[in-house]
């Protein structure tokens, strides 16, 4: 898959654009702030149809207009297919997305058909954030290659916003409506508990191949996946401590609660990591990512978006990236660096067909 074509209209501070792109590299050159990273928030939204950052969608608009608009046209890894997807808000009114001028009726049907992996400099909150961040990422990934995954992550979720609501009440809730919710939480949970444990387990050896290149072979790496799932069924684990949840208004135990932890050497690597191990952690998780989606859906290889990745980096790992996503095993690059010298080498080392802009206050210019 890549994207073709891509207009913008009043999204964030790019007040207009009409790009059309190389279908391999695509580099972007700039200052900090003057909407490289807005640009490729943009072609997030096309994916997963919302922001990478998880704003409200109306803060999307642009301050001084009253509507925003995104529209790009992809082509299949076949070169013959084509797909047309449409975003867009007024203020005060609800988003309209479609696919080839037809209208989604639930957008969880959407997710999966753009594939995309982006590497930010915000993506250290997965080591260094709580465990949340790093459900997010199992829940990204799988979702993209398991349509089944959101609608038992989302009966999931209704479940425990039910029950916990129940939790909260004043009067001894009715016994019979709490298990209820509690059968629907365990039947849901330990069916994505299911899917998070294999996609570890097949995950975990593209992970290291792909740290162990960047590195040098320096450090050794793991991932373990904990859940409360493992302590036995998992309406069993939900039911014994009733009490406690009633008493602190909330649900303590379930798969909202599981964690992917990260281990260098054997020790947590939020303790042990230097800046360039943790950066070089969790770009090689997004990479393996990538690699990962790219084996498993066959038929589409999924857009890459790297964002000012390369600060903090050693010139050999940065070497070592390079030469990686300039390889043929990867599709359609877009990048944005602050420093040119970065895009020169990776120019440089690749002997595919590139388009280089600039980027100034939301201005975007391809570069003859």
């Amino acid at each position: 898959m890549y994207l073709k074509t891509l207009s913008i209209l009043n999204y964030k501070n790019i007040e207009a654009a009409d790009l059309e792109f190389s279908s391999k590299i695509n580099c972007f050159i700039g200052d900090n702030g003057v909407g490289k990273t807005n640009l490729l928030d943009a072609v997030y939204f096309l994916s997963f149809t919302h922001s990478m950052f998880g704003n409200i969608d109306s803060q999307m608009i642009r301050h001084e207009a009253d509507f925003f608009m995104l529209q790009g046209t992809y082509s299949h890894d076949d070169g013959e297919t084509e797909e047309e997807i449409y975003a867009g808000m007024k203020r005060g009114t609800k988003k309209s997305f479609k696919r080839n001028k037809k209208a989604y009726k639930k957008l969880s049907e959407h997710i999966g058909l753009l594939p995309l992996i982006i590497v930010s400099p915000d993506d250290v909150t997965l080591i260094s954030g709580g465990s949340e961040e790093r459900r997010k990422f199992l829940d990204i990934v799988i979702a993209q290659y398991d349509n089944t995954y959101i609608d038992y992550l989302n009966r999931y979720n209704k479940a425990l916003q039910q029950r916990n609501t129940l939790l909260k009440m004043e009067e001894e809730p009715d016994a019979l409506l709490l298990a209820l919710w509690e059968e629907e939480m365990a039947q849901n949970g330990e069916a994505i508990h299911q899917k998070r444990k294999d996609f570890v387990e097949r995950f975990i050896p593209v992970f290291n191949a792909i740290y162990q290149r960047i590195s040098g072979q320096k450090e050794s790496v793991s991932l373990r996946y904990t859940s409360h799932c493992d302590r036995g069924p998992l309406l069993d684990v939900i039911q014994r401590d009733r009490h406690k949840d009633r008493a602190v208004g909330y649900s303590l135990h379930g798969i909202h609660r599981d964690d992917l932890e990260m281990l260098i050497d054997g020790y947590p690597m939020k303790r042990e990591g230097s800046q360039g191990q943790t950066k070089t952690y969790v770009i090689s998780l997004k990479l393996a990512q990538f690699d990962f989606l790219r084996q498993t859906m066959s038929a589409t290889t999924p857009l890459l978006l790297l964002d000012d990745i390369f600060d903090k980096l050693d010139a050999k790992r940065v070497e070592q990236i390079v030469q990686m996503v300039a390889g043929e095993d990867f599709g359609q690059i877009f990048i944005t660096d602050t420093n040119r010298e970065h895009l020169d080498r990776i120019l440089s080392n690749s002997t595919f067909h590139y388009h280089l802009y600039t980027v100034s206050d939301g201005q975007i210019q391809l570069k003859s």
